[in-house]
Parts: C-alpha cells; sequence; structure tokens
C-alpha cells in the first residue's frame, strides 16, 4: 500500500531560485507524540534561502530537500499519545525543516493554538519572528521597562518582532537599516527613532549610535562588523544577543571594551536546539505572548503573500533586500 502524497517545495540541488519545483512526495508519518498538521500557509526565512544554496542543511530528523520553518494550518491527526490538541484545531508553530509542504509532523507541545481573529496568512507570519525576539530579548537578555534597546535590521521580521515586544515591555526600542523608509514604517510599530548605517559600520557609528544614551541591549541580526561596533553603543553591563550574520560569520571583537565594560555577549539559534528545549520556549511564547495578539497588542507584519508555486518568486523578493516584514506562502490544494 503506496503512503499518502502531497505537494511540496523540493530543493533539487543547490542553487539559486530557479532550483526549487513544487512536487509530489510521500506526507510524513507521526510518532506516539506528534501532531500531523494540514499546512495552509508558511512564511519564508533566511534560513531557507541558505539551505537553498546549499550553506545550511536542516538538522537531523527533517527533511533535508523541503524548506521551510514556520507553518499555520489545521490537525488533520494525532498520535496515539497526544492528550493536548484534537482533530480540526488551527496551530501555528516552528520547526527544523519541511513547512513549506501541504502537510507537517510536530511534536504535540511545539505547536500553539492559533488566536481566532487571524487569518492563516497573519498566524504563518508570526512563530519564527516572534518566539525568536521573544526568546532574545524577554528570556536571555531579560530586557526590562525603561531599558534602551538596540535592534540591528529593524526592518526584518524578528527586527519588527522585536521593537513590538520592547514597546509592549515598555522599554525603548531604536532601529538600524540601510534603508530610511524601513527606520520611517517601523515607527508606526513602537520604534522610538532610528539611524540610517552602511553594510560596513565604524567605531564611530557605534558612538553615533550611544550620543543620546547608551544601550542597554543590542539585538543583532546583522553580524560581522555590526558586532564589533555594537559594543561601542553599549552601556556598562549591557547585553548584546547575536542572532544573524548577514553582514558576516566573522568579527574583531574589543576585548578590553569588553572587560571594561563587563558587557555579556550571548549567541542564540533555534532551529538546531534539541526538542526539549524547543518545547520550552514554544511553551513560555504561548504563556507570555500570544495573549497579547489577542488584545491587539502586538500585529503581525506582512511583506507579501505568494501562492506556493510562485516559490520562486517568493525567493526573489527575499534576496532583493527590499522587504518589511514577512514574505508568506500560501499553501492551498
Amino acid at each position: 500500500m503506496s503512503s499518502p502524497q502531497m505537494d511540496a517545495v523540493v530543493i533539487t540541488f543547490p542553487g539559486g531560485p530557479e532550483v526549487l519545483e513544487v512536487r509530489r512526495v510521500p506526507q510524513p508519518c507521526i510518532a506516539p507524540t506528534d501532531v500531523l498538521v494540514r499546512v495552509h500557509a508558511s512564511a519564508l526565512n533566511r534560513a531557507d534561502l541558505l539551505q537553498r544554496r546549499g550553506k545550511y542543511p536542516a538538522p537531523p530528523g527533517f527533511p533535508p530537500d523541503i524548506p521551510g520553518m514556520e507553518f499555520a494550518g489545521v490537525i488533520a491527526e494525532i498520535g496515539s499519545a497526544v492528550r493536548q490538541w484534537k482533530p480540526g484545531q488551527r496551530v501555528m508553530g516552528l520547526i527544523g525543516g519541511g513547512a513549506h509542504a501541504q502537510y507537517v509532523s510536530a511534536h504535540e507541545r511545539t505547536v500553539a493554538e492559533i488566536p481566532g481573529h487571524l487569518s492563516w496568512e497573519e498566524a504563518a507570519a508570526i512563530p519564527e519572528a516572534f518566539i525568536t525576539a521573544h526568546d532574545a530579548l524577554w528570556l536571555q537578555a531579560a530586557l526590562r521597562p525603561a531599558e534602551r534597546v538596540l535592534i540591528h535590521a529593524v526592518g526584518s521580521g524578528v527586527g519588527l518582532a522585536a521593537v513590538q515586544l520592547a514597546r509592549a515591555m515598555h522599554a525603548i526600542a531604536v532601529g538600524t537599516s540601510r534603508t530610511a523608509d524601513k527606520v520611517e514604517q517601523a515607527k508606526s510599530y513602537g520604534l522610538d527613532s532610528g539611524f540610517l548605517v552602511s553594510a560596513t559600520p565604524g567605531m564611530e557609528d557605534g558612538k553615533r549610535w550611544a550620543e543620546s544614551a547608551p544601550f542597554d541591549v543590542v539585538l543583532d541580526l546583522a553580524g560581522g562588523a555590526y558586532t564589533s561596533v555594537s559594543l561601542h553603543a553599549l552601556a556598562p553591563r549591557g547585553r548584546i544577543v547575536l542572532i544573524g550574520t548577514m553582514a558576516g560569520a566573522r568579527a574583531e571583537i574589543d576585548l578590553g571594551l569588553m572587560l571594561g565594560k563587563r558587557l555579556k555577549m550571548i549567541g542564540t539559534v533555534l532551529r538546531a536546539r534539541p526538542v526539549e528545549e524547543k518545547i520550552s520556549v514554544t511553551r513560555s511564547f504561548a504563556r507570555e505572548v500570544l495573549p497579547l495578539f489577542a488584545d491587539g497588542t502586538l500585529r503581525p507584519i506582512i511583506d507579501s503573500v505568494f501562492d506556493l508555486r510562485d516559490v520562486r518568486r517568493a525567493h526573489e523578493r527575499m534576496e532583493s533586500n527590499a522587504t518589511f516584514g514577512k514574505i508568506v506562502l500560501r499553501i492551498g490544494g
């Protein structure tokens, strides 16, 4: 007896957007503690572009050739040991890969219920951006009210989620971007002010960022030169959380500056964490952040929506670096 089939985006070999194809592949199987989700929408992330290029393989246990890290859909089937969910419930989640498909399987405690007023596309724009930003800002950096946080790449999905979470914490959010329009747009979501930056900022930029007052936290989604320059913008006992390396995977660090200011540098990633840690951050997110969507404090921000079969265009859009918010794939059929 053949296994059920589904449509999925497949990376046929490493390369540009042209290597992506929508093919019929077997549906995933579920373990006793898993749920099978019929996916209605999934968002695009930088990790998907890197995986397509052959530079960021999926973690063990996830499809090596089907990208996609976040999803929104309806539970189609539950494993024999699942107690938290029932078929028919609307859920969203963050997984290691395989979400650009009609079905995904996920551990029951790594999914969260979708607030009733959100569309599939809005829900799909939430998990990676808001779980990442919540874990980095609220949990790891321990951001507190009235603190100042500098957010690099503020127009990205995670950057905009961080702005809103900083505002919800009654902290002061300042952002950087290479595009003036993105700084201005982010102000409507709670950004206090922002700076235009180049691809390779220097020490003087760090001092300029801190002219009004130094920062308690830096959320660094860029890496490279941004990381070392950010040390000059931090207040004594400040914290820098490194999430991305869009501007480079290496940086020269002034250790004397770190020692003198007693700074903390925290590196973080979600995709490769063991399932127990993913459960922990998902439960914290569901408890602390989801209610803020229900009451309108937080909003998913969508740049554009593409049908699954237009996935090549979606990748081209992300590679243009013109996006503001999330790119979402609508998955029909």
